[in-house]
């Protein structure tokens, strides 16, 4: 393996923090916290269901939500050291995509749907740092086809920090056409809900500009652009089996210029569509350092999640990590809070373990940089200003 300190050659120096929402608070900054001696833990969080999602809050919450026939949450407020007991959202309730914070008003959405999708969409808010929740009236818009989109199970929202639309909400979403079906999936699409009032209406993006795709990721990149990283649902498409990604200038109301992610596998390999990813951009002042979770398997099963790293925006994918060796699902993705006990820790909420079980591992930068190389780029990080 490389060793983190044969790595780097570069200055560390202090990053004044940027984009500072309503509250003042600090949303990016150094990246020192995330360096440091390698270091990973995992602890089981659920049992007996599906469907992971986690998001960091701006107090530095990290919360954990899972569950396909109800919806539950569990708290921890030490950058995931400890657990609290269950929370439940909604019961019953289908995990719709997970959460999203508002960075504005330090409020969280939780989607939850009535059932497996296409099915009526109830958003919950809390406003308690994810202690209670409650459902609330929400609007959501067609596409530019005439279609509501779906949230299952796509990775969480987040809010941008960049440019006119600043503030805004976006997460990604789907369309189903009638069903989940093969019959149906040349039909499919990603794409994206977007708001601009903290959540009370939602407007939804053109298509991905390529069908058979779903569930979807995002992120916003320093510049203020959006990259977005898709699953493939058909097994029709050309390498089926590799993620794809466009971009949006627009802050999520267009998506351009799609490619295959040759590097970066897309669930196991020898099925006829992807697996639900995790993506996150570290929240570094001025770099895109972004973290991608999935499956990293040869066999006709679903195992060994593993995490890759690109220090280019999604250019490049030069190192990867296994996280766990054993039968692997779903997988979501946050990173800690400035100035919090979250703070330098990289939180993957991923189907794994015993039948049902889901885990969260916690890492930093350093220990997935101890990887293994791709070959898709080079390891190096310039964090000299």
């Amino acid at each position: 393996m490389l060793k983190t300190n044969r790595i780097f050659c570069f200055m560390l120096l202090t990053v004044v923090a940027a984009g500072l929402p309503a509250s003042g608070q600090a949303v990016e900054g150094p990246a020192q916290p995330f360096l440091g001696t390698p270091a990973m833990e995992m602890a089981t969080v659920f049992s007996n269901e599906r469907f992971p999602n986690v998001v960091v809050t701006m107090k530095g919450t990290v919360i954990a939500s899972f569950g396909n026939s109800n919806v539950r949450v569990r708290r921890s407020e030490d950058g995931g050291k400890t657990w609290g007991d269950e929370i439940m959202i909604a019961d019953p309730g289908f995990q719709g995509g997970g959460m999203t914070v508002d960075e504005q008003s330090g409020d969280i959405l939780a989607f939850v749907e009535a059932h497996h999708p296409p099915a009526k969409l109830t958003v919950y808010r809390s406003s308690d740092d994810g202690k209670t929740w409650k459902p609330e009236s929400t609007t959501l818009s067609p596409d530019s086809q005439g279609n509501l989109p779906s949230m299952h199970m796509n990775e969480h929202g987040i809010t941008l920090r960049h440019g006119k639309h600043r503030g805004r909400l976006v997460r990604p979403s789907r369309w189903y056409a009638e069903k989940n079906d093969r019959s149906q999936w040349p039909f499919h699409y990603t794409n994206a809900i977007y708001s601009d009032d903290g959540g009370k209406s939602w407007r939804t993006s053109d298509p991905f500009p390529e069908n058979g795709t779903g569930e979807a990721t995002l992120v916003e990149l320093a510049d203020g652009r959006l990259y977005y990283n898709s699953r493939v649902h058909w097994q029709e498409r050309p390498q089926n089996t590799r993620r794809r990604a466009a971009w949006s200038d627009d802050g999520g109301q267009t998506w351009k210029d799609w490619q295959v992610v040759e590097i970066l596998p897309d669930g196991h390999q020898h099925r006829s569509y992807g697996c639900m990813g995790g993506l996150v951009r570290l929240p570094v002042h001025g770099k895109d350092i972004l973290v991608f979770s999935n499956l990293d398997t040869p066999k006709a099963t679903r195992e060994r999640a593993t995490v890759w790293a690109s220090l280019d925006g999604g250019k490049t994918w030069p190192v990867k990590r296994l996280v766990y060796d054993g039968k692997s699902g779903y997988s979501s993705l946050d990173a800690g809070r400035t100035g919090t006990p979250s703070e330098g820790w990289i939180f993957l909420h991923f189907e794994g373990g015993p039948k049902g079980a889901s885990q969260v591992a916690r890492f930093n930068l350093s220990w997935l940089l101890d990887g293994e190389p791709t070959g898709d780029g080079k390891i190096e990080i310039d964090l000299e200003r």
